[in-house]
Order: C-alpha cells, then structure tokens, then sequence
C-alpha cells in the first residue's frame, strides 16, 4: 500500500471503555483510519503512542491521573508532527483554550457524528486544523473583542487589575516594564503579583506564567524564560 493511500494510524484516549468501544467501531468502519491503540488516561495514552507511533491522537480531556491537556503537551513536547485532535463534553473556553495552547490541531465535541470525527481525524492528519461549529464561533469571538470577559471567567478570583499584571507577566515584561505600562510603582506591581501567586494558589511566578498562559493569555508569548 502507497503512503497516500494507507489508513491513518489512531491511538485513542477517553476513560469511558464504552465510548471508546464506540469510536473505535466508527473509525474503522470508515476503511480509512486504523484505531492501533486505545488508552483510558493521559499516562496509558504516553505509553501507546510510545509503543504505536501513531498518526493522530483523538482524547478526552478529563480524564484520571494526567488530563488530556497535559498528556497532549507532552505527547508534542516528544513528537512534534502528530496530530491531537481534541473529542469531549467540555465546551467551557478553559477547557478550549487550554487544549489549544497545549498543541491541539482539532477541537470537537463529543455531539458530533461519526462522519464528522472521521472527517476531522484525516484533516488532522493531513496537518490542518478543524474544530466544530460551536468552537469556532468561540474562537472568533475571542479573537474579535472578547478576551477581557474571557480572562474573567477563567479568573474569576483575580481583579481587573491583576488580570492585567497577570497578562503582562505572562508576556515576560519584568516588575519595571509592568509598572512603567501601566503607571504603577514597581512596589504596587509586587503586591498585585504576590496577590495573583496567592489567589492562583502557585508558589511562584514561573508557575503562574503556566497558568496564564494554559488559559490564553500572554497574547500567544511563547513558554521560555521567566523574568
């Protein structure tokens, strides 16, 4: 069989044996995927795709142990070219962004029907992005106005202020540049980030970048050195 021609190798990850039972059918049935490994959370998910190589990888993102989020950043961390294509209940945009950050190619939920999962693992394989009708409806409103009210709901415990001092840390401006940005002492700045690591419940500043950025902020700064 031809490279273009042979089935798309797929791990899939979801702690539910019956759901997976019932995707793993879909697929195959489609002649065009190859289902070679199943895993029911993040850290069996690492191992078979270890031991399968596999093309794409379609997991949940809640599942016990390492979440599907974790799993797929360190899945990309190793094999930078798989595809991770996102299939679960959790249409929130923590979650969303979350994966997206992470490395995820693809987002749909779980709602959807077998020829729209089978549509969305080859166009992942075939290293484009997809993502259903209602994600990306929250794409774009994120992209288009609406990143304020989402750093909102995502930190619901910071105040307006602090979520600024967050999104600035989290494009790696240090205490000076924050405070000169937004006409603060640098003594104010220390006490807005001391406030952020304590309300976050992170022990330092590296660890809140972490979380910023898993939720979208830092305008799309790489993860790097922490100032």
């Amino acid at each position: 069989m031809s490279e273009a021609s042979r089935a798309v190798r797929v791990v899939i990850a979801d702690d539910h044996p019956m759901f997976r039972y019932g995707l793993a059918a879909a697929l195959a049935t489609s002649g065009a995927v190859d289902v070679v490994a199943e895993a029911g959370d993040g850290d069996d998910l690492l191992a078979a795709v270890e031991r399968t190589a596999p093309d794409v990888v379609v997991t949940d993102l809640a599942m016990p142990g390492l979440d599907g989020t974790a799993a797929t950043r360190a899945l990309l961390a190793r094999r930078p070219s798989l595809g991770v294509l996102v299939l679960t209940m959790h249409e929130d945009d923590q979650a969303l962004f979350g994966a997206l950050r992470a490395g995820a190619r693809g987002y749909l939920l779980k709602d959807a029907d077998s020829a729209e999962i089978v549509r969305a693992v080859l166009t992942v394989a075939a290293g484009d992005a997809v993502y259903g009708r209602a994600v990306a409806h929250r794409i774009i409103a994120f992209f288009t106005g609406a990143h304020r009210e989402y750093a909102a709901q995502v930190f619901p415990e910071l105040t307006e202020r602090e979520r600024e001092v967050l999104d600035l840390v989290a494009l790696g401006h240090g205490n000076h540049q924050i405070a000169g940005r937004l006409v603060l002492s640098e003594k104010t700045v220390r006490n807005h980030v001391s406030a952020i690591l304590f309300k976050l419940q992170v022990s330092d500043r590296a660890a809140a970048v972490a979380r910023a950025r898993d939720a979208g902020m830092g305008g799309g700064a790489r993860r790097g050195a922490v100032p």
